[in-house]
């Protein structure tokens, strides 16, 4: 069975691309569609829907008990100014921002839409910097940088260690729960308790396209984290061009049960921000693609049938083992469901073809597949897929705006993007800006790209990698980490959750892996469950598990530089302290070399430590 052809004529606009050759090999490929004008700012979106459809759900979360609590579009937009109008009577305004410390919820979003009201940009930062992180160092940093005029919490107690560690009194404080004894503070419900004035009126219509919506930190999936200036053109250009290539938005308004933080792009802006373009309906989804809370994920899909579904390639994983033996979770997940989405990072076909076989075997059909890329400089949308594709790894064509330049690097091609979605510039860093920019004014965010057809280039493009990432064998030979890597966590399965490839100046590749803690645990049930990750990695099942995945990898290879040689399981998670690990779950190829040189060098050590995994013979 195959998706049906009248499916994607539904759902999005024919790619129409054009391609202009450069002197040196290079391409820039670009759009014929036009963007439209561009609204002033977002907050014209929600002053839409407030009219046209005020009784319509816009937000749901859940509560104690189970239920929902729903917020309409024109409480949302009533209560927006309301917060506006506050932030105002603190002296807020774009040199003094809100920092907010919070998962998703209401109360975070209509602090957030507030803030955009009056002008005032907002800092949402990572939760793993508050609540997993040990020193707070990252937190601190971004609090100096930024000088909030007021720090948001969600709870006062669960944040507590957090607003301590930056200086409970540097701003004021707001929480919507459980007010830390000690610590003074606003209850956020008192920002609520506020009547819009002329000021906030003038300061509405002065908001416009170069006004700054958001500083994203992002999350130092290649360095430290770096705060990028969002402005209200970029969120706007972001929408409007989405519009335009998925058609059906505009006609179905669309309905997401949707879990990635709003202090990351591609949940703040593309998918947050699609809802309100559209006005449609989220449901804020308190679940993770981590053991635990995957089952609260389960919950809402049951009760809820989202029409597009975006998430992360972890988060595939996690949910198609339940959609697989769950047909009453599999028959509501897809029974409106338009179009699976993917981001954020490469999806192993393993998957894609998981996700196919389950969607014909509910539905009898496939429903749509795609992929997107771009980055927090480019708020995030700079290709889109519209058109049918059969495998993973296209990553779509220039969406309308963008312009995507190919440039010849050693044996790859660097892409580069320029357009209104890109970023003026990183915060208090005109430095890194320099540094980001070619001298045509296009962003270089060091990814490598190639055609999926060179003939004609609406059939898209495939990620190629990072060129930072890559190294080379002592042979010469460069390895493809970006591409290995996705093949060796789809060989290697149950027992890998991620990996760092190692060999840069060795002869062959090694692997170090961090095991997944459920799948390893599925592989010894002897073992109690609260067995630590020490004793599971040697356990013979585990270390045969992994063997066979390494000979299933290699036997597809032809290379050296696409073949893993040996492997070493590590009991050691990496750490977000220290870098290895983005707030989003990404690994740093470079941070974790760098913090575990002494494990790569017993990895490849001669003889061999018994420690080390070969592929099964």
């Amino acid at each position: 069975m195959t998706v049906r052809p009248s499916a994607y004529t539904e759902l999005f606009a024919e790619p129409r691309i054009t391609r202009e050759t450069l002197a040196g090999g290079g391409v820039v490929l670009r759009s014929e569609v036009q963007l439209p004008p561009l609204p002033r700012s977002t907050g014209e979106w929600l002053r839409r829907w407030a009219v046209e459809a005020p009784e319509r759900v816009f937000l749901a979360e859940r509560v104690a008990g189970g239920g929902w609590r729903r917020i309409l579009y024109r409480e949302t937009y009533a209560s927006a100014r309301a917060i506006g109008q506050a932030l105002l009577d603190r002296g807020l305004g774009p040199h003094r921002p809100v920092m907010i410390l919070s998962e998703n919820s209401i109360d975070h979003a209509l602090l957030t839409m507030g803030a955009l009201e009056a002008g005032v940009p907002v800092v949402p930062v990572s939760t793993a910097y508050s609540l997993v992180s040990k020193d707070f160092a990252k937190l601190r940093a971004i609090a100096d940088l930024v000088e909030p005029g007021l720090i948001y919490a969600s709870n006062g107690a669960r944040y507590r260690a957090a607003l301590e560690a930056i200086g409970a009194t540097r701003a004021e404080i707001a929480v919507s729960a459980d007010p830390p004894a000690g610590l003074r503070v606003t209850e956020f419900a008192w920002l609520l308790d506020h009547e819009p004035v002329s000021e906030l009126e003038d300061i509405e219509a002065a908001v416009g396209p170069d006004t700054v919506a958001k500083i994203l930190f992002t999350s130092g999936s290649t360095g430290e984290p770096k705060g990028v200036i969002n402005t209200q053109r970029m969120l706007t250009s972001n929408q409007e061009s989405l519009a335009l290539i998925w058609p059906n938005l505009t006609r179905r308004p669309p309905v997401l049960v949707d879990w990635p933080p709003w202090n990351h792009t591609f949940g703040g802006n593309h998918n947050l921000n699609m809802v309100l373009r559209n006005g449609g309906t989220l449901f804020i989804d308190e679940g993770r693609p981590v053991p635990g809370l995957i089952e609260r994920t389960v919950a809402n899909l049951k009760e809820i049938s989202p029409t597009i579904y975006l998430n992360v390639p972890r988060g595939y994983a996690m949910l198609l083992d339940h959609l697989e033996r769950d047909a009453d979770l599999a028959e509501n997940f897809f029974r409106e469901l338009d179009i699976v989405f993917y981001a954020a990072a490469a999806l192993p076909q393993s998957l894609w073809e998981r996700i196919e076989r389950i969607s014909e075997k509910t539905l009898g059909r496939r429903v749509p597949m795609i992929a997107s890329w771009g980055a927090t400089e480019t708020a995030p949308l700079a290709t889109s897929v519209h058109y049918p594709i059969g495998r993973a790894g296209n990553v779509g064509v220039p969406t309308p705006g963008s312009e995507i330049k190919l440039v010849p690097s050693g044996d790859r091609l660097e892409v580069r993007v320029r357009g209104p979605n890109v970023m003026p510039g990183y915060f208090k860093r005109p430095d890194l800006t320099r540094e980001a920019f070619d001298a045509e004014g296009f962003y270089c965010p060091g990814d490598a790209m190639r055609l999926e057809d060179p003939d004609d280039p609406s059939r898209g493009l495939i990620f190629d990698g990072r060129i930072a990432e890559n190294f080379k064998l002592s042979t010469g030979t460069w390895v493809g980490v970006g591409a290995l890597r996705v093949a060796a966590i789809a060989a290697c399965g149950p027992v890998m959750e991620d990996g760092v490839l190692t060999g840069h100046d060795r002869d062959e590749v090694g692997l170090l892996v961090f095991p997944s803690l459920a799948g390893c645990r599925s592989l010894c049930p002897h073992l109690p469950k609260e067995a630590p990750i020490a004793a599971l990695i040697a356990e013979p099942a585990v270390r045969a598990a992994l063997a066979e995945g390494l000979k299933r990898l290699n036997a597809s290879s032809t290379h050296s530089s696409t073949r893993i040689a040996r492997a070493l399981l590590m009991a050691e998670p990496p750490s977000i302290d220290k870098g290895e690990i983005t707030d989003k779950g990404y690994l740093n190829q470079r941070a974790c070399l760098a913090q575990r040189r002494a494990l790569e060098e017993r990895l490849h050590a001669e003889p061999p430590p018994p420690e080390a995994i070969f592929p099964a013979e």
